[in-house]
């Protein structure tokens, strides 16, 4: 079933852009339009949320006003994978008190993406 938000990048590079997001969560394509011809838009499946990003060769350089928030097995794994496929890693993961281990990275257009982990509940948690 589809996710009932979806959020949307816009980007200048759609194919940069698809490969950062295929290559560090595993996404799955899941639509391309036109099928045929200079592509307009591509839908990722990730987990159980959709992505979409579309291709404007006209968008504003620069980050846009939005943050997504990515639940991810193991954030610190990822960090490298971050750099290696164009993003940024501005500083170090951190345990934060409400139970996640989170990065602040950004991807290769300057959009923030939060990683975030679960972590266990302390001994004697609920």
């Amino acid at each position: 079933m589809p996710s009932t938000v979806q959020p949307i990048l816009v980007t200048r590079d759609l194919e940069r852009l698809s490969t950062f997001y295929r290559s560090l969560f595993d996404a799955v394509e899941t639509e391309r339009v036109p099928a045929d011809g200079p592509t307009f838009y591509v839908g990722l499946r990730i987990g159980e949320c959709d992505l979409g990003l579309v291709n404007d060769g006209e968008a504003p350089d620069g980050p846009q006003r939005m943050l997504l928030s990515v639940e991810v097995p193991d954030v610190d794994g990822l960090l490298p994978r971050v750099a290696a496929l164009g993003g940024v890693v501005p500083g170090p993961s951190n345990d934060m008190p409400w139970g996640q281990r989170v990065a602040h990275v950004r991807d290769p257009d300057g959009n923030n993406v939060n990683l975030t982990q679960q972590l266990s509940p302390p001994s004697g948690g609920r």
